[in-house]
């Protein structure tokens, strides 16, 4: 009777499948979807990437978003015309899409600059410590006495107003605030067992902070470079707002404004719709940033 009891209980537990455990990303993943407002903010993310993207399908660059037609200026929104035309008579809507490549760009190959440079600079100096952290967190804090826009501004007027010219200065005077979030993630994770393990086989440092430290310090940067695309759009947009962004007759956001301010009564739509963009774009970014916060927040797990 025992052993038939005994081989029953084995057939039942042959017979449960082992629950497969979910990966970390896929855990972040889940968490995020619950978020409605991340959710909200990812999906104008996607369809701003899409219209980027597939701009000049959608209207033609050099037609429609630079050629300028003055038998049609400054016309409100139409049929032909979906948010009007400015005082060139260019087309609204094909500038703002056609500029939503530029502010993507921009905001996601600066955030880029500061994330490798800033985060290198970081991770050593975090690793390390000693002299060779008090040496790089000392000169970060020279960049974080300047103003990062000033800084910008300084560097852009030095190397001259181009669109390369205009993500470096954006992304380095980023550089300080991944380096010291880097340096803070790197302190906490290497003293940990997982990385003597490391040590006690022989492992180089250069593979011990690529392989094992960096990894495990990702959640701080993901989170906070997607608020740095948000800043890095919006510090884009304000230099070229006073002329020493993107050169014209590109169209830029901030440049879109700047050029339709004269022109507040009498065609208000020239900048109501720029600056939507704007605003609906880091609004986005925003939400999605705190979406991921939470999501990737250990002490929030379920």
């Amino acid at each position: 009777m025992q052993s038939k009891d005994m081989s029953t209980g084995a057939e039942i537990k042959s017979n449960v499948k082992p629950r497969k455990k979910r990966s970390q990303w896929m855990e972040v993943w889940r968490r995020l979807k619950k978020d409605k407002m991340a959710m909200l903010g990812l999906g104008i993310l996607i369809v701003l990437i899409l219209l980027a993207v597939f701009a000049n399908q959608i209207a033609d660059y050099d037609e429609v978003a630079i050629k300028q037609n003055t038998s049609v200026r400054l016309q409100g929104p139409s049929k032909d015309h979906w948010l009007g035309t400015d005082d060139l008579g260019r087309d609204i809507f094909a500038r703002l899409i056609h500029g939503a490549r530029i502010s993507l760009m921009v905001g996601i190959v600066a955030v880029g600059i500061a994330v490798i440079i800033g985060g290198t600079l970081g991770a050593v100096a975090g690793f390390y410590g000693g002299r060779v952290d008090n040496i790089i967190m000392r000169a970060m804090d020279v960049f974080l006495a300047i103003p990062s826009i000033l800084l910008a501004i300084a560097i852009v007027s030095a190397l001259g107003g181009s669109l390369m010219n205009l993500m470096i200065a954006i992304g380095i005077s980023s550089i300080p605030q991944y380096a010291r979030i880097v340096r803070a993630s790197v302190l906490m994770v290497k003293d940990q067992e997982f990385i003597e393990a490391a040590r006690a086989v022989g492992a180089k440092d250069s593979r011990i902070i690529i392989k094992h430290i960096i990894p495990n310090a990702l959640a701080p940067v993901i989170v906070q470079g997607t608020l740095g695309v948000a800043s890095a759009i919006l510090s884009t947009a304000g230099l070229s707002f006073i002329g020493l962004g993107v050169p014209k007759p590109q169209p830029e956001w901030g440049a879109m404004l700047a050029d339709g301010r004269s022109f507040l009564r009498q065609a208000p739509h020239i900048t109501t719709f720029p600056g939507l963009a704007i605003m609906i774009t880091i609004l986005a970014l925003n939400l999605l940033g705190d979406g991921l916060r939470d999501a990737l927040d250990p002490r929030l797990k379920e």
